[in-house]
């Protein structure tokens, strides 16, 4: 690929990119999409109203860039949560690491690049992309030196920014945990794979067991229940039994009358009252319409303080490690449930079995990324295609099938992989949602660095590369040729899948074409009361990564990746912040625990650029240079594993100094007593509507009704009355008060 073609490429996106940011700023300031734009902000204030003849509506402008860009990282803390703030620290991790590696090579690296062989040299337009690569320097040239002092810079700049945001990460997850209201799940542990017997029921055995081994710090326990469509479905019944029955219930009910398919009718709004018999006023709980539940083998089970959680979450149980399996709960709001129900010796199974199954996925998908390599490669596509011969000769559809087709449909074949992922990570068995999320996460992560960066650079034919490589010794060679020579391919690849997803990303067309169609065709109004979305992050951390990676990789052997690369995650900085302030709201808090993904990611990125300049050394038979690039990878090393021992605990387990510590404050302050009465309501399983049926109805002065599981992290979601405290069959020593 020469340079038109690449500018190609690049003017395209960037005109791409460019269009939707402008129709993005006026589209956001039309009232009717509100709930598309400003989900976050819906959901915690009431709407202002907008005049509708407003000139700056219809005026494009850049207030929510200023916006972003001035908001400070304690906003994104209480808007977002610890994850958002870690997500946007990858950005300012890469922003930096690269702007270094930026100046060093473009200044030092990319002039030794151009004039490494004597050639007589195009204009620029006209350059082919491989003279601004390493491989353009001949065999044992003095010059590599070069190289390896960028290598050099780059990798202890990235090392020592890692350093400075672990620390930071680590003291904010800290201080996260010790400042937050207190979360039940530091008082509970899940207990699975609970022992059977026809004498007692799993109820009784947890009680038994946890009486005679935890009896000074054992509160009580929560069975879990067997869910299904058929429960979900009796447990809704009973939700509206209850709901029927309370004499406060007012909802206003909606009818419309369709005449066609593309248009509604009239409306006639009714109002649905009713009043339950005296007999039943005052009651909130109605023991005879609630459904009978199958207990399975796992409970919740409460401790009075959160050191005896802990310690009990941690050691083995019993001298059979298959039984009493102790672990820290999940938060009230991230629990999995379905995943409860999954038998604890089947977890293994599902475990290889959705590992086999990734695997199949990420060799299916080579399929399509050969065919992508294939339309890179113009000479393959005159032998292959010739019926497209003459098409191809003309030079604009050249540089539009060579520069811009590949990573197009690369990217769209990509769309498919994040729900898969998620999808694997469901059947795995996780208990949070955090944890699939998370889980999803890595394999997504793992997927796209093999198709997306080895599969191309091996152009997309493993097969046949394995006969090249015959040893172990032989990949570093073997990535030294191939690298340099994807780099137009990459180039591309950061045009399509990271500018053009970004100006995607904040338009939000999915949701713009939805909310079109209900108030188009279905003649409906905004419903303030929608669920706002959650930040992808199994979508978004793997995309950030990758670039990563990429810009480590080729930042000596192609540098004019850089610049692009940093207009990326400069732009990324700007829409992410956002889409935090304004879109999606968190439903659950892990505490920042995505990071020691990245930097385990970032150290592998280093290492193998460190690996591939070594072959690149060793194939330009430069041995000085080889000779330096080794203690540099064994330093990486070293450094790795000293913030493994010392950083990674803080993400893994609690300190029980700190633990204790708040234990104490609560006791002193006499808050443990009512932590403990909030812990017997704060896992409710079927009917987490029933929480707000127990409340007064608000629908007749236009507060909408928030419903449990998507409550802020930093909510209290678990005050409720105290009949549901009666209703939720928890066992405990001590009696409820009532």
């Amino acid at each position: 690929m020469d340079i038109s073609a690449l500018l190609t490429s690049a003017g395209i996106n960037i005109g791409l990119c460019v269009v939707l940011l402008l129709l993005y700023s006026l589209l956001r300031k039309q009232p009717s999409n509100l709930s598309v734009y400003f989900g976050r902000r819906l959901a915690q204030e009431r709407p202002k109203r907008i005049d509708s003849l407003c000139f700056h509506r219809f005026v494009p402008s850049p207030s929510w860039i200023v916006k972003a860009w001035e908001t400070s990282e304690e906003e994104i803390l209480s808007v977002g949560g610890l994850d958002a703030v870690v997500f946007i620290r990858i950005l300012v991790f890469s922003l930096r690491v690269f702007s270094i590696a930026a100046f060093v090579c473009i200044f030092l690296v990319l002039p030794v690049n151009y004039y490494g062989q004597e050639m007589h040299h195009k204009e620029i337009p006209y350059e082919s992309l491989e003279v601004f690569t390493i491989g353009n320097v001949k065999a044992g040239s003095k010059w590599l030196w070069a190289h390896c002092l960028a290598l050099y810079i780059i990798s202890c700049s990235a090392c020592l920014l890692l350093y400075f945001e672990y620390k930071s990460i680590a003291n904010m997850r800290l201080a996260h945990i010790k400042a937050s209201a207190p979360n039940p799940s530091y008082f509970t542990v899940l207990v699975r794979s609970i022992p059977s017997s026809r004498e007692e029921s799993y109820s009784d055995a947890v009680e038994k067991f946890f009486s005679n081994y935890y009896l000074l710090t054992y509160l009580g326990h929560q069975m879990v229940y067997r869910s299904g469509t058929v429960q979900k479905l009796m447990s809704d019944a009973e939700v509206v039994c209850r709901m029927m029955r309370s004499e406060n219930l007012a909802v206003k009910c909606k009818q419309n009358l369709f005449h066609c398919g593309l248009c509604g009718g009239p409306s006639k709004a009714f109002r649905l009252l009713s009043k339950g018999p005296e007999s039943v006023k005052g009651k909130s709980v109605y023991k005879d319409l609630a459904p009978a539940r199958e207990e399975v083998a796992a409970a919740f089970v409460f401790f009075k303080t959160r050191y005896a959680a802990v310690v009990a979450s941690q050691i083995l149980q019993s001298s059979n490690p298959m039984l009493w399996v102790t672990d820290l709960a999940p938060e009230p709001h991230d629990v999995y449930w379905s995943n409860l129900c999954i038998p604890f010796k089947q977890l293994w199974i599902r475990k290889i079995a959705t590992l086999i199954a990734t695997i199949v996925f990420m060799f299916l998908f080579l399929i399509p990324v050969t065919f992508v390599q294939g339309l890179t490669q113009l000479d393959q596509l005159h032998h292959s295609f010739p019926f497209l011969r003459g098409l191809l000769k003309k030079k604009y559809m050249n540089q539009l099938v060579t520069g811009y087709l590949p990573s197009v449909i690369l990217m769209l074949f990509l769309y498919t992989v994040p729900p898969t992922m998620m999808l694997f990570s469901a059947v795995e068995g996780c208990i949070s949602r955090s944890g699939r999320k998370k889980s999803a996460c890595r394999k997504v992560l793992y997927f796209m660095i093999w198709n997306v960066f080895f599969v191309n650079v091996l152009s997309g034919s493993v097969i046949s590369q394995l006969n090249v490589i015959s040893s172990p010794k032989d990949i570093p060679a073997q990535l030294a040729r191939a690298v340099p020579t994807q780099a137009s391919f990459f180039m591309t690849y950061i045009f399509t899948s990271g500018w053009a997803s970004l100006s995607s990303e904040v338009m939000q067309p999915l949701a713009l074409l939805w909310n079109l169609i209900r108030r188009l065709i279905f003649r409906k109004k905004d419903d303030l009361s929608d669920k706002p979305l959650s930040f992808p992050y199994h979508i978004e951390v793997p995309r950030v990564l990758v670039f990563g990676l990429l810009g480590f990789t080729f930042s000596i052997l192609a540098p004019l990746m850089l610049p692009f690369l940093l207009a990326y995650f400069l732009l990324a900085f700007l829409v992410y912040r956002n889409q935090i302030l304004n879109v999606y709201m968190p439903k659950y808090e892990s505490g920042g625990q995505l990071w020691p993904t990245v930097h385990n990611t970032t150290i592998f990125s280093l290492v193998l650029m460190q690996i591939i300049a070594l072959g690149v050394f060793g194939v330009k038979r430069s041995p000085v240079a080889s000779g330096f690039t080794i203690p540099l990878v064994i330093c990486t090393l070293l450094f790795t594993e000293y913030c493994r021992q010392r950083f990674h605990p803080i993400f893994k387990n609690n300190a029980a100094q700190m633990l204790i510590d708040m234990d104490r404050e609560d006791e002193q302050s006499g808050k443990m007593e009512e932590i403990h009465r909030q812990l017997r309501s704060a896992y409710c399983q079927f009917s987490p509507s029933f929480h707000d049926s127990c409340k007064p109805d608000q629908s007749d002065n236009g507060e909408s009704i928030q419903d449990p599981e998507d409550k802020k992290p930093g909510e209290d979601s678990n005050k409720v009355n105290e009949p549901l405290a009666l209703h939720l069959h928890i066992e405990s020593k001590e009696p409820v008060e009532k």
